[in-house]
């Protein structure tokens, strides 16, 4: 038995009574200091933490996290029966956006963890990797500026964390000629208990999906995790390879290593209100982290010796530093916030995928098993199936989890009108109204201009490249896809609360606010529903339902976008851009807060622009690239 399944067992109990070493609860058990306290015990926030104790076991690190220690189900995980349905799961929170103009007043809903673990926890457990295209535009957005910066986050920067943050295991010679999957094997290499592997089951039609994008000319690539993505990908997914169990952080960067690090510290049920400079003195941190108790509303300060990294993720480290004074001077004006640092990019520049579905139906019957749908029509396959889960190794569709093959295409293969698209794009850069499309609170900010600007340019030259995806369809099963685009053009706001600052903060997407991504969303629609007339699918008897062979006009189909619309495909980032200050930035390379001493973020949020791709893998080798930076620089201090 691995130390994964030990784990995984005692996680399964009952969280308060888990002999974890490392875990307080309460003020009374904390120390008088700490070395480094991190903010947000999830994806990131544990890698990080993990690293720094093992780096330096004479320091000590206190992660802050909202949530508790529990067990966190996989996305189908017995006694589910109905595959992709809403069953068990750890603690998440579930967000409402407000009303958004240009899609018909709709709100979005998105999701994250509360739990130790973070939305690892909770997710998709989809793990994928951006493409070398989109570390090339994250590069050139902090171009100039950064250009002889000693952080590099181009492809050659971020690469070699993807390895380290990950150990993938191949399948089996039995799977792999029952599927046909490839891989490649070189672009692994990691020995962090974060695993990922294929599963050794995949439902009938899965093969389906697969050869109408092949019909449709899309190229199957061998390996999508070494930078070339344009193409048709098998996905591995983060789970354990021998119990099928969901791998994330709480287990790999928290559970496994806690018993052996007496210098770190895990404090539940505790949420970080915000940093506190004394007076005048910003510039010489580290500051003050101030922590109010979920169990009985106390509230006091911890003291960190070193540094305070923010890892609280898209959502909620913008929202701690607006607490702060750090922020929007007008939002923080309106909050009743003493400003400490007029910083606009905290919370804005905020992006997610997103886009319109294609769904048809079956008039030929597809005789092919199993279907999910006989998880609930067959009680005897269910039951083997739940037996199977339990086997070691695991075996069967409990071993799922949502999705394991997509596609990301470029738009010059996707539509000959691409080049209209870019030039619409440079137009309202080159003609001055792009801003007219920010929040109107960043219209006449000449930071957020520039950046907005800069930013579009760059999209701009990544939507003529072959080579960069704009579009991701998924598909495991079933008889419908999304069309998500990538690369949003909006751009929304995450802002508190000020009824209740210490609640949720307000979400607005803003989708559509460039009315340019509606141009992009059309033209991913009809280039997806060419699945519908591929030679496989016809073999079936496919008939498009929705939006149907009636809908046609560029008119109907954006009246079918609104309707469809997905505000969130559950990748929300970007809300504590990595981006010059005089451009909207919130952090430099070295992950520090503009114009603040002690003060970093390692999370999802300091994203400048949406990656193709999921964000799971990503969020890990930022943890992990932070986490060698801070080290560096204070192994040097010494």
């Amino acid at each position: 038995m691995t130390q994964l399944i030990a784990l995984v067992a005692s996680l399964a109990g009952v969280a308060s009574a888990l002999p974890h070493h490392a875990v307080r609860r309460q003020v009374s058990e904390l120390r008088d200091s700490y070395d480094f306290v991190i903010a947000g015990g999830g994806t990131a926030g544990l890698t990080v933490a993990d690293r720094l104790t093992g780096a330096f076991p004479d320091k000590t690190v206190l992660v802050v996290e909202y949530g508790e220690i529990e067990y966190a189900p996989g996305t189908f995980d017995p006694p589910l029966t109905v595959w992709g349905g809403a069953g068990a799961a750890a603690s998440r929170w579930a967000f409402s956006s407000l009303p958004n103009l240009e899609v018909d007043n709709k709100r979005g809903v998105v999701f994250a963890g509360q739990v130790v673990g973070g939305s690892s926890a909770v997710n998709g457990m989809f793990f994928d990797r951006p493409s070398r295209s989109d570390f090339e535009a994250w590069d050139q957005v902090n171009s100039p500026e950064y250009a002889s910066s000693e952080d590099k986050w181009d492809w050659d920067g971020i690469f070699p964390y993807f390895q380290k943050s990950v150990t993938f295991t191949e399948p089996n010679a039995e799977t792999v000629a029952e599927h046909g999957y490839t891989w490649d094997l070189s672009v692994y290499g990691g020995e962090t208990p974060i695993y990922s592997s294929f599963p050794p089951f995949l439902w009938a039609d899965h093969p389906v999906g697969r050869a109408a994008w092949s019909e449709m000319g899309i190229r199957t690539l061998t390996e999508c995790a070494g930078g070339d993505k344009e193409g048709l990908c098998w996905i591995p997914i983060s789970e354990h390879p021998e119990t099928s169990r969901r791998s994330h952080s709480g287990l790999g960067h928290y559970a496994a290593v806690n018993e052996t690090r007496t210098n770190y510290d895990l404090l539940v049920k505790h949420q970080v209100i915000r940093v506190v400079y004394p007076e005048d003195t910003t510039g010489s941190g580290p500051p003050l982290v101030e922590v109010r108790s979920r169990n009985d509303d106390r509230v006091f300060n911890v003291t960190a010796n070193a540094e305070v990294i923010l890892s609280a993720g898209t959502f909620h480290t913008p929202t701690i530093l607006q607490r702060s004074g750090i922020g929007p001077a007008s939002v923080l004006d309106e909050a009743e916030i003493p400003l400490v640092l007029d910083l606009p990019g905290v919370g804005s520049n905020f992006q997610d995928h997103c886009g319109p579905d294609l769904a048809w139906n079956y008039t030929e019957p597809l005789d092919l098993y199993p279907l999910p749908s006989d998880m609930s029509s067959d009680p005897d396959f269910a039951a083997e199936a739940a037996a199977q889960f339990d086997e070691i190794p695991a075996r069967g569709p409990y071993t799922l989890a949502m999705s394991n093959s997509a596609i990301f295409v470029s738009l010059p293969n996707i539509t000959a009108d691409y080049e209209a698209i870019v030039s619409r794009i440079r137009d309202i850069v080159s003609n001055g109204t792009a801003s007219s499309y920010l929040p109107p609170d960043h219209r006449d900010d000449p930071r957020m201009i520039a950046g907005y600007e800069h930013q579009l340019s760059v999209l701009a030259d990544f939507f003529e490249n072959p080579e960069a995806p704009s579009l991701e369809s998924a598909f495991a099963t079933g008889t419908s896809a999304r069309a998500i685009s990538l690369h949003a053009l909006s751009r929304g706001t995450v802002r508190l609360n000020l009824t209740n600052p210490l609640e949720q903060p307000l979400l607005d997407y803003r989708s559509g606010s460039n009315p340019i991504d509606f141009d992009v969303h059309i033209a991913h629609l009809r280039y997806l529903r060419q699945m519908v007339t591929t030679p496989t699918m016809q073999q079936y008897g496919a008939v498009e339902v929705r939006p149907g062979a009636d809908v046609q006009s560029d008119e109907d189909l954006l009246q079918h976008t609104k309707d469809s619309f997905t505000f969130s495909f559950m990748h929300p980032c970007c809300t504590a851009a990595m981006l010059p200050e005089e451009k909207g930035g919130v952090v430099g390379p070295d992950l520090r807060v503009h114009g603040l001493d002690g003060l970093r973020i390692a999370d999802i949020s300091v994203l400048p622009l949406l990656p193709s791709s999921h964000l799971s893998a990503l969020a890990y080798a930022i943890g992990e690239k932070a986490a060698d930076i801070i080290i560096r620089e204070w192994s040097e201090d010494e």
